[in-house]
């Protein structure tokens, strides 16, 4: 396939509908002018997302065969270019939509879609998608769409790659500047897809109301601007162009579609074969809230690596100075156990077949590996399972072990045959525990499953075949699901813990400084050569996962239109 070059436009808009119209026109003529054959324009070009009610965002939004969608097709005409715009959109059945249309160098409206899952006062004046949107097969690569919310959690543009687009189109109206350093490139590199994501700069709210919405939100009235940074995404998670933080740009580049095909790790594993469907059934179950309290406010833990002499002194030494939680590369759990002695803290390390959790007298439970690599077998196949029971009848629990209902497994029965597959949660006396092991790390509905079974931390051992499974594919599972994860790597490259931070309900006040980061998780981060570290995570944030009013990252997904990931 000949390269195609594509373009991210970023501009403000106003609640003048023409004015918003001219920007968009002009901006299109100019990435025309540069040889763009994809033109993609950011969220709700045609009015700010701020209404007095449903009524008038619907008399405002535009409808079918308007001037302002006219004049956008006869552009695409004009230039003979692809160009993908976000509006409100006034159905012909009443509903008002954040649409994604896409129009054809002929002008036609090529394929259009809604918004599947809407952010704060959104769901006040829109209404979600009841159908996924279409993926595009085209002469430039097959396209697929979405806008802003819906690419902080994964399943839309998950959804869209397991349905074969090749390059996703991502148009935002955000303030938040993890946007662009977390939530677009990720799923660029999660699902190896190239990624091009426009976003607004400008006051996202009218600059007359901003000193007031300012106050209520605790923001600083300078954040609430598009935070720019329009970019476009390799399959690996590289970022080949992007565009400043503030004013206007357009972001080209020239881009290979047909690179999105190979889903292989560099151990050869297909990402897609791989995938285990039958255990993913629960991300399309009805939402039923967290059902379980919020754990302790503060855990102290450690990450350990190293040879086992190295292993077993840091993991003494850690749970002496009051970690309670230590995730060690693979090291033998009697040891471990002989380490911890006089302690209360836990250890996981990681095995050939999955993460034990390891307490003074032994093992506690164990975690099976879902996805294994090429290298241990067949993609999708020849998975590992549990071998025994860890707590012995008659003796008393340490702590409970439940193979999470959210994760498809069904108690302990099934573990006591060594046939139990799944998320497991060990309940422990400061919270709720997943463990996942090194080859399930890159999935992103493995933490998803951990979340559903109200998780509050996950141990990951674990090994980076690639680079963005730490910068980018860990923190990024914090950030979607409000998980604390504890991610220790070999003595060769950096481990990392990322913690939740108090600071992320947008409708209540912020606590800190504000830095235009909303879920993005407190990093530390344990250099390669060092053989520990430590830090302190937050179990009782992750029963925190309102966003915004009526906007939940793990029951807002969009449970109903998920059938690609559950679905082989």
């Amino acid at each position: 396939m000949a390269p195609v070059r594509v373009a991210a436009v970023q501009l403000a808009a106003s609640q003048d509908v023409e004015a918003n119209l001219a920007a968009c026109l002009r901006l299109i003529d100019e990435a025309a002018a540069q040889g763009a054959q994809l033109i993609v324009l950011p969220e709700f070009c045609n009015h700010l997302s701020y209404y007095a009610d449903r009524a008038q965002a619907h008399r405002i939004a535009t409808r079918p065969g308007d001037p302002f969608l006219t004049a956008v097709a006869d552009r695409a005409r004009k230039h003979r270019a692809y160009v993908k715009i976000n509006v409100t959109h006034a159905h012909p059945d009443g509903r008002t939509g954040g649409t994604n249309f896409m129009f054809g160098p002929d002008g036609a409206v090529l394929g259009q879609c809604d918004k599947q899952t809407l952010m704060g006062a959104e769901n006040d004046h829109l209404d979600p998608a009841d159908e996924v949107g279409p993926v595009l097969d085209t002469p430039l690569g097959r396209l697929g769409m979405y806008a802003c919310m819906e690419g902080v959690i994964n399943e839309v543009a998950r959804g869209l790659a397991l349905r074969g687009a090749q390059v996703l189109l991502n148009s935002l109206n955000s303030f938040a500047t993890d946007e662009a350093g977390l939530h677009i490139p990720v799923r660029a590199a999660e699902n190896k897809v190239w990624v091009v994501a426009a976003n607004k700069v400008g006051p996202l709210l009218p600059e007359e109301h901003l000193p007031r919405l300012s106050a209520a939100l605790g923001v600083p009235g300078e954040w609430l601007h598009g935070a720019g940074e329009s970019q476009i995404v390799a399959p690996d998670g590289t970022v080949v162009a992007k565009g400043p933080r503030t004013g206007e740009a357009v972001v080209v580049a020239d881009i290979d579609p047909s690179l999105a095909d190979d889903k292989r790790r560099p151990d050869g594993t297909d990402i897609f074969a791989a995938r285990r469907p039958e255990l993913y059934a629960p991300i399309a179950a009805p939402p039923h809230g967290r059902r379980h309290s919020p754990g302790a406010a503060t855990l102290p833990v450690a990450v350990v690596r190293g040879d086992t002499a190295t292993v077993v002194r840091e993991t003494a030494r850690a749970a002496a100075a009051g970690a309670r939680l230590i995730v060690t590369t693979e090291t033998d759990p009697t040891l471990l156990a002989a380490a911890l002695d006089g302690t209360n803290a836990h250890a996981v390390t990681a095995t050939p077949t999955g993460p034990v959790l390891i307490d003074a007298n032994g093992e506690v439970a164990r975690q099976s590996v879902l996805h294994p690599a090429a290298t241990v077998g067949q993609p999708g196949s020849g998975h590992a399972t549990l071998d025994g029971e860890a707590e012995h009848a008659g003796e008393t629990p340490r702590t409970a072990v439940s193979s999470s209902p959210a994760a498809g497994a069904s108690g302990s029965s099934e573990h006591d045959r060594g046939e139990a597959d799944g998320v497991r949660v060990v309940e422990m006396a400061w919270g709720r525990l997943a463990m996942v092991a090194g080859t399930d790390s890159i999935f992103p509905e493995v933490f998803r499953l951990a979340a559903l079974a109200d998780a509050d931390v996950v141990a990951v051992p674990f090994s980076a075949a690639e680079s963005w499974e730490l910068s980018l594919g860990l923190p990024e599972r914090a950030a979607e699901n409000r998980l604390n994860v504890v991610a220790v790597a070999p003595l060769e490259q950096d481990s990392a813990v990322f913690a939740l931070s108090p600071d992320f309900t947008l409708w209540t006040a912020w606590q800190g400084p504000f830095t235009g980061r909303i879920s993005h998780p407190v990093v530390t981060t344990v250099p390669a050569g060092q053989a520990s570290g430590r830090a302190d995570v937050a179990p009782a944030q992750a029963a925190n996962r309102q966003v915004s009013r009526q906007t939940d990252l793990v029951d807002g997904r969009p449970w109903r239109l998920v059938q690609a990931l559950t679905e082989r």
